[in-house]
């Protein structure tokens, strides 16, 4: 059972077009932020293994090449936004591989947007030609309806995500008691945590958190916000994502907390 940061990156990514700041221009790997995803990994009660991928950013293509993923068993969103959406028609290449559909999982808001930008992949017999287009199975999900994906339990729950509700992911498994991963909370693009959201949050043993930067930001928390709603969800280590060049990754993680970290391209939390 394993979590791997594919990107943490903010939606322009890192280094940012046409900036010669010193995270930008920084020689430490870690600074090099693609958009924001990751997957969880695991091995299922059969003994398959198996990959659930967090979001599509815009970088999917570099980030699986880069970290030799293989396949993909199912696809979670946690909403519409471009920098999580736009690598979607990446994925039709484990289409080919895998030899079969994806199930997708989504709200409505963020399915109907989907559905809407990718008509070729969702409504193919409206293409003027036969293409080579994902294969996709949607699936509609609601904050607080947990599911079972492979033995692996996910509760959606709600975020604020500036005025727009969006979803972050609660995964537990019956299957991996050994583990020191779980539960796993995962809470991008986060500017506010209902109260309610936050009681569901408090058995959470490893959080992934948004901490877009310093100053305040209309739609994300501060890495000072982060901190403290990691406080009062109280897991054993938390990781910062979704990071902007105002954060070059040496200073900053040094400042931070002992059991609260950056994360960054790559990384891998078992």
């Amino acid at each position: 059972m394993k979590l791997r940061f594919l990107g943490t990156g903010t939606s322009a990514g890192i280094p940012i077009i046409a900036c010669d700041c010193s995270t930008c221009t920084s020689t430490d790997p870690r600074d090099n932020r693609t958009r924001t995803s990751a997957t969880v990994e695991f091995t299922d009660p059969d003994g398959i293994d198996r990959v659930i991928l967090i979001d599509t950013s815009p970088d999917l293509r570099q980030q699986v090449l880069r970290e030799n993923i293989t396949r993909i068993d199912a696809i979670l969103y946690t909403h519409n936004h471009v920098d999580h959406t736009f690598g979607l028609d990446e994925v039709r290449r484990f289409n080919e591989v895998m030899n079969q559909p994806i199930n997708i999982y989504a709200n409505e808001h963020t399915m109907t947007a989907l559905t809407r930008v990718y008509q070729h992949i969702f409504e193919p017999h409206k293409n003027v030609q036969k293409s080579f287009i994902a294969k996709l199975v949607p699936n509609i999900i609601e904050p607080n309806q947990p599911f079972t994906l492979f033995g692996l339990h996910i509760t959606p729950i709600t975020l604020n995500h500036g005025k727009l509700p969006i979803l972050g992911f609660l995964f537990d498994s019956d299957h991996h008691p050994e583990s020191d991963l779980l539960p796993l909370a995962y809470c991008t693009d986060v500017s506010g945590i209902p109260d309610e959201t936050m009681a569901t949050l408090q058995p959470t043993k490893t959080l992934v958190l948004d901490a877009l930067r310093h100053r305040p930001h209309p739609t994300h928390f501060t890495v000072e916000q982060a901190i403290e709603a990691a406080a009062q969800i109280n897991p054993s280590r938390t990781h910062l994502v979704h990071m902007t060049h105002d954060l070059l990754h040496s200073t900053t993680d040094t400042d931070l907390p002992a059991n609260i970290a950056l994360a960054y391209d790559g990384l891998i939390l078992s």
